[in-house]
């Protein structure tokens, strides 16, 4: 996936001037983004402080060494029983 070239601090203070008020064309403008963009991060981020956003990305860094964890003991697991099925 595309790194984005803002942090999660910058897109939550964007969305925060928004709340505030200001116009999401403007904002858009400002940072060089387009609107549909914009309304992403509102959908991804929207309510979040700093420290959630934080803590979600760690979450999504686990969540993958878990499930590459899971696959690999699953391919074992899968080894072993055609190992132990085969008539010696």
């Amino acid at each position: 996936m595309r790194k984005s070239k803002f942090t999660e601090s910058q897109i939550i203070k964007a969305l925060k001037e928004n709340e505030q008020g200001r116009s999401t064309r403007d904002i858009s403008r400002e940072l060089g983004i387009d609107p549909s963009t914009f309304y992403y991060w509102r959908k991804r981020y929207g309510g979040m402080e700093v420290k959630h956003v934080k803590r979600l990305k760690e979450l999504e860094v686990e969540n993958v060494k878990l499930k590459q964890m899971y696959a690999d003991i699953s391919l074992d697991n899968i080894m072993l029983k055609d190992v132990l099925s085969k008539k010696f």
